[in-house]
């Protein structure tokens, strides 16, 4: 069931119209539902998969209860979205990077290696054509500003923004 739901979700659900498109977005939010439930290893309830999202297999992928993945995102097929996260369009998170450590060898000869998994905390922000480094763990509360290149983690209900990422503010003061 799981590779039929993977094949009709990128033959047909991935196209249908965006959520907020009158009556046919409420409609086409459900199709994508109804597939992701069954190919994500977890899928909370009143998850929202936009239009044109990119999640690999989504074999390993978890997702918490009213979060989404917004229009034209890419993520990897093994991250860790927690509950009531927002991620706008065009968000980008890769599954890993470029090896290059020999300087003899040209990098594209040297394949690529493999990152810890991404994860998102609960009651997450992510701001549109955001860019998350493999591996980053983004934590409770935080919001990530539109634009943002994160290379590193921060604490809790951080504002994180800029290219490189930069802590702006912590929410907690």
């Amino acid at each position: 069931m799981r590779i039929i739901c993977l094949v009709l979700y990128y033959l047909f659900a991935r196209k249908l119209p965006r959520s907020t498109t009158p009556f046919f977005g409420r409609v086409s939010r459900k199709v994508r539902y109804f597939c992701v439930k069954r190919i994500f290893k977890y899928c909370g309830r009143d998850v929202n998969i936009e239009r044109n999202a990119y999640f690999g297999s989504g074999a390993n992928l978890e997702i918490g209860d009213f979060s989404g993945i917004g229009y034209h995102c890419e993520v990897p097929a093994n991250i860790k979205i927690g509950s009531y996260v927002m991620m706008a369009p065009e968000v980008f998170i890769p599954t890993n990077n470029h090896a290059f450590a020999d300087r003899l060898t040209p990098m594209c000869f040297q394949g690529v290696k493999e990152s810890a998994r991404t994860i998102i905390e609960d009651d997450v922000w992510i701001g549109r054509r955001a860019v998350i480094n493999p591996g980053r763990y983004i934590k409770k509360g935080s919001i990530i500003a539109a634009g943002t290149v994160l290379v590193k983690d921060y604490p809790e209900y951080s504002i994180v923004g800029g290219n490189p990422s930069i802590l702006i503010k912590n929410r907690n003061v």
